[in-house]
């Protein structure tokens, strides 16, 4: 299984103070000898994190395939046919959320999407679509004319979270945060069955399988054991941990859990 490692959350913490540093530039030779088979960013269109001067040099230096996940804004698809990373990941956006809140509107949107898709696939770029793990998205994915999909899995973490360490993974209020133990059991199985039939059904129909979104050192080791699923996108949890341990060791540690 091939690691994404999303460097956002350097460029969170260098935004903060609103200085140069730390520069997620540097982040990746590091994340490359330590195990990154692609380096994940995400351009989104209020520029909160990764600007476009830092797509713009991550893609002509990293060592490894750049995955850019955008909107299906046209302003921001010209940028990014202008930039050409290896993949575009289109995904949903939302101004006000902490963190992309589920997958893309696929079917709702698809008159806007197939326009992206076509754009970026004119310019020669792989296109994956971020969706939800359920089978209609993954057809509709597929009469779009994607070549990957990504399964949203922050359904599955915030259930594991809350099982496991009380708490939700974000800060987002989900129907099942008053069940009981038992209950929430039954629903971590249910979103991962959701993620198993997905990822299968789309294997089936000749889309390639990415997964990401609440991944941690945890509740990863599930993705890893559905055989079906080629691509983890982990981020938060590998930038965090990189605060005690340092980049390379959280990275090489990832990438071992990776592991089939």
């Amino acid at each position: 299984m091939t690691l994404g490692v999303n460097i956002d959350h350097i460029a969170v913490l260098r935004e903060a103070r609103k200085i140069n540093d730390p520069d997620p530039l540097m982040a990746l030779g590091i994340c490359a000898q330590n195990g990154a088979d692609q380096i994940t960013i995400h351009l989104r269109e209020d520029r909160r994190h990764i600007h476009d001067n830092d797509a713009k040099k991550i893609i002509a230096s990293s060592p490894v395939p750049v995955n850019l996940e955008c909107s299906i804004n046209p302003d921001i698809i010209d940028i990014v046919c202008k930039l050409k990373p290896h993949r575009a990941t289109l995904v949903p956006e939302n101004r006000a959320e902490v963190t992309t809140e589920g997958g893309l509107d696929v079917i709702g949107k698809s008159d806007a999407i197939s326009d992206a898709i076509e754009r970026l696939h004119d310019a020669q770029i792989e296109v994956s679509l971020f969706i939800d793990p359920a089978i209609n998205a993954v057809e509709q994915s597929h009469a779009l004319d994607a070549d990957m999909v990504e399964l949203h899995t922050g359904h599955y973490a915030n259930i594991y979270a809350m099982l496991y360490s009380s708490l939700p993974y974000s800060h987002h209020a989900i129907e099942e945060l008053d069940l009981p133990r038992d209950e929430l059991k039954s629903k971590l199985q249910e979103a991962l069955d959701a993620i198993k039939t997905s990822a299968s059904h789309a294997r089936s129909i000749q889309l390639a399988v990415a997964a990401g979104h609440g991944l941690n050192y945890q509740n990863v080791k599930a993705m890893v054991d559905i055989d079906t699923i080629t691509e983890l996108n982990i981020g938060q949890s590998i930038v965090a941990r990189s605060v005690f341990s340092g980049l390379a060791s959280a990275v090489k540690e990832m990438k071992a859990l990776c592991q089939r």
